[in-house]
């Protein structure tokens, strides 16, 4: 039971360690509350000093799923994505995993999304560096069929535990026949490129991922990759913990239809065990 002067506190406290030290973080609190009233007092009452201090995700973790969320919504979030990602390089991402983050967003929310969080993404390392331009970024790598074919169905082994194909013809040729030509783009591009791709670990993947697909609200998709972020590592308690932090970003009714399909994918897999 925590008053609201313990709230303050701990929400001055989240805009410490997301603002860095060339920030006041009280001064900053004032001032979101002396500018939006009470919706400044419940941004740093509540979403910073409840959401942001709950046990069951470091603040490393939220500045990744936030980030994911704000990148998920474009231009729309713009000046909102350019303090969380300074914030994120506080809490302990690099710059590679900021990036990182808004490709997996592309392919789960659309390139227009992610090329409209990219540019503000690079605006905030070209204010940082000081210069003109952002420095030159790395091009993916140039991968022909067979090795994206390879690197999916070593991603999807993984990702579903060993229950697909072992050839990578016969797992892409099982997905193309179920989805047609979506289900080769997911297995040549999702598959084969980024997820195989390391600037982020298959759990911070997962992460992001469904962060993505509780925002979008894509249920059914969201079921599959709660199992698979399970088998990369992410708790039960962590991925419930997403939906909670999404309440803020993106919304009650978003975060109540995330927790129900997270919760009833755990019974289900439950009853399997019974």
């Amino acid at each position: 039971m925590s008053t609201q002067a313990d709230r303050r506190a701990a929400g001055i406290d989240a805009l410490r360690t997301l603002l860095g030290d060339d920030f006041d973080p009280k001064r900053a609190a004032r001032a979101m509350v002396r500018t939006h009233g009470a919706l400044g007092s419940f941004g740093v009452d509540h979403v910073l000093g409840n959401l942001w201090n709950r046990p069951a995700l470091s603040r490393r973790d939220r500045s990744l799923i936030v980030v994911t969320f704000l990148a998920t919504f474009g231009a729309s979030a713009g000046e909102e994505l350019a303090v969380h990602v300074r914030g994120a390089l506080n809490h302990g991402l690099s710059r590679e995993q900021v990036d990182e983050i808004i490709c997996q967003v592309a392919s789960y929310a659309g390139f227009p999304m992610a090329m409209s969080a990219s540019r503000i993404v690079n605006e905030v390392w070209r204010q940082l560096d000081d210069v003109e331009r952002p420095a030159m970024k790395t091009e993916a790598a140039q991968l022909d069929a067979p090795q994206r074919w390879a690197a999916a169905n070593e991603v999807r082994s993984k990702m579903w535990a060993g229950r697909n194909a072992n050839d990578p013809e016969q797992d892409r040729a099982a997905i193309v026949d179920a989805l047609g030509g979506v289900g080769e783009m997911a297995f040549d591009f999702a598959f084969g490129e980024l997820w195989s791709r390391d600037a982020l670990s298959r759990r911070d993947r997962s992460m992001v991922t469904v962060a993505i697909l509780a925002i979008t609200r894509c249920t059914d998709e969201l079921k599959i990759h709660l199992r698979a972020a399970l088998n990369h590592g992410c708790t039960r308690t962590e991925l419930e913990e997403v939906m909670v932090h999404l309440s803020g970003y993106g919304g009650f009714p978003k975060a109540v239809e995330g927790i129900r399909t997270a919760r009833a994918l755990f019974a289900q897999l439950d009853a399997k065990k019974s």
